[in-house]
């Protein structure tokens, strides 16, 4: 019922903001069903169906001289379990300008940076890796989060500042739904007796996110240094005396590149990850600093298809010292960590059907993920889609390992409008 009131008024604000602003105002969304089914009978979760939901979102924006006004809600019935109703506000924010040169955006908010395809280094944002697994459109992937954002453009570069008064951490997957490994059990887990949930940073002023981006352009190369000061975005320290995963400590300092190559595009990115709880390396329990570098290359085959190859590493600082202090309990993580990725997207039938394909593989835990979809645009209103999401590894306790008793398959219909 609170969710119901909660709806209604929340759309009730956002047409009066819309009508009482000077200007173009533009209400669009889409209608969407999205069904799917574990393939794996041994998965440890409530349910064998991955997803069942209906969604409406709803998309408002408004123009005017003074200002900007953007929001994005979502209304979902969902009986994947148990039916029931949820909405989410993705996105609600205002945007002004002071002069030429400062603008500003408050209000909840999706943020992207950085330069990889799936890849994120320098963009430590939270992401919603539940729908991403789940065959949710890719919008999802990025979840929202509440924030100031202050940009600066001069002739020397453009300046970008957010700040995040509450931590946001990712969305992962908690048992519930979509099944994970345990260390604590030494297994893959699921169900609710085995939800997982990190334990947050305090609501302190010192436990909020700061994020800053220079970029110029130096010709036709795309050039960006960063700055990020919160927390390691997914439960990666482990409290012993509660028995508890939470968030770290983290800095990120980095940069990119982005250019024109060899007939197609082509980036680099890297950021040093400054550990701030285990500076020294030599407690096990925390993540190391480490170095990430990604090289990334696209280019458009043919007129209907194109491919992008990416190459990234992650280098442990003080491998030696963490070695050196780990518990024989525990399994040693590699002082390099490599994954390789590649998509591939299909355009045919006069590109009304889409055939898309992203594989993820590290060399370094050999384990794998792939993403694959068809989608047929029936009509320019209405888009059917089928797709699947599989994951391997030889040990359940790497990145793509932990959630290999998940693979899914989902057939989604879309009616935008």
């Amino acid at each position: 019922m609170l969710k119901a009131i909660g709806f209604t008024a929340l759309m009730s604000l956002m047409i009066m903001v819309s009508t009482g602003n000077a200007g173009e105002t533009y209400i669009t969304g889409f209608m969407q069903g999205l069904y799917g089914g574990g393939l794996d009978a041994d998965n440890p979760t409530e349910s064998e169906m991955t997803a069942s939901e209906a969604r409406l979102q709803l998309r408002l924006e408004s123009f005017s001289d003074a200002a900007e006004v953007f929001g994005r809600l979502d209304f979902v019935y969902d009986d994947y379990y148990q039916p029931s109703y949820d909405w989410e506000l993705r996105e609600g924010y205002v945007k002004f300008r002071l002069g030429n040169k400062i603008d500003f955006k408050i209000g909840r908010q999706i943020i992207t940076w950085g330069t990889g395809d799936l890849i994120f280094i320098n963009d430590l944002f939270a992401k919603d890796y539940r729908s991403f697994f789940s065959g949710r459109d890719d919008q999802y992937l990025k979840a929202p989060q509440n924030a100031l954002r202050g940009a600066y453009y001069s002739p020397v570069g453009a300046f970008s500042l957010i700040f995040t008064p509450r931590f946001t951490p990712n969305r992962i997957p908690t048992g519930e739904r979509l099944s994970y490994f345990s260390p604590l059990a030494g297994a893959i887990v699921g169900g609710e007796e085995n939800y997982f949930e990190g334990r947050l940073p305090k609501a302190k002023f010192k436990n909020s996110e700061i994020a800053g981006r220079f970029s110029r352009y130096f010709g036709s190369i795309d050039a960006a240094v960063y700055f990020y000061r919160g927390f390691y975005k997914n439960p990666t320290g482990l409290d012993m005396v509660e028995m508890t995963a939470y968030y770290p400590r983290l800095y990120v300092y980095g940069a990119s590149l982005r250019m024109p190559l060899l007939g197609g595009i082509g980036w680099l990115e890297s950021g040093y990850y400054d550990s701030r709880d285990d500076s020294d390396g030599d407690n096990p329990l925390i993540p190391n600093s480490s170095l990430n570098s990604m090289i990334g290359f696209e280019r458009q085959i043919n007129s209907n298809l194109t491919a992008n190859v990416q190459y990234q590493n992650e280098y442990m600082i003080d491998h030696d010292v963490y070695s050196a202090n780990l518990p024989e309990t525990m399994v040693e993580m590699d002082e390099v960590y490599q994954l390789m990725t590649t998509r591939l997207t299909q355009l045919l039938w006069m590109e009304t059907v889409t055939v898309s394909a992203f594989g993820f593989y590290s060399p370094s835990e050999e384990d794998f993920y792939g993403r694959f979809s068809i989608s047929y645009k029936y009509t320019d209103a209405l888009t059917l889609a089928v797709g699947a999401n599989i994951f391997d590894g030889n040990d359940e306790w790497t990145d793509f390992g932990a959630f290999k008793k998940n693979d899914n398959a989902y057939v989604k219909m879309t009616y935008g409008f």
